[in-house]
């Protein structure tokens, strides 16, 4: 099962959409495994940008907000990496915007901190909190701040 599992996720990693459903066919249990790391396939699939199987694990039952070893979601990595359009899909499937790692950190200090001023918006507009602070003790109007951008700043501070 092992060698079945690693062979998954680099299927996931390849973005060979044909192997990571034929996997999952005859290992359904495959969806919701973790790799070395603690990475769910939804997790990995969305920070390599495979939004195609992505969509393939959401329809099979992935579970969207399943954690890495550092507390991370599908939706925390997609803010930090800034794929605008896997955040809508995973919003749009459920994700929960409010959720935190093991840090403290929300999508929405991610979204700011490495200016990704449109996911940002997005998560507002969908109620994301923007009073939580990280394990430093910084918000998201914070890490606006300390970034110096004016349309992050903006944003937060008229919230």
């Amino acid at each position: 099962m092992e060698d079945a599992k690693n062979t998954f996720f680099n299927d996931i990693r390849d973005g060979d959409l044909s192997k990571v459903e034929a996997r999952i066919a005859v290992t359904p249990e495959l969806i919701n495994s973790k790799d070395d790391r603690g990475s769910t396939p939804l997790i990995l699939a969305t920070y390599y940008d495979h939004a195609h199987i992505a969509n393939l694990l959401l329809e099979k039952g992935a579970e969207i907000d399943a954690k890495d070893a550092s507390g991370n979601t599908a939706l925390m990595g997609v803010c930090f990496k800034g794929y605008t359009k896997i955040a809508e899909k995973l919003i749009e499937k459920g994700a929960n915007v409010n959720e935190r790692n093991d840090m403290g950190a929300t999508c929405l200090i991610y979204a700011v901190t490495l200016n990704r001023q449109e996911i940002a918006t997005l998560l507002v507009t969908q109620g994301a909190d923007i009073e939580p602070k990280d394990s430093r003790g910084n918000s998201a109007l914070d890490h606006a701040r300390m970034q110096g951008v004016p349309a992050l700043i903006n944003l937060l501070d008229n919230q």
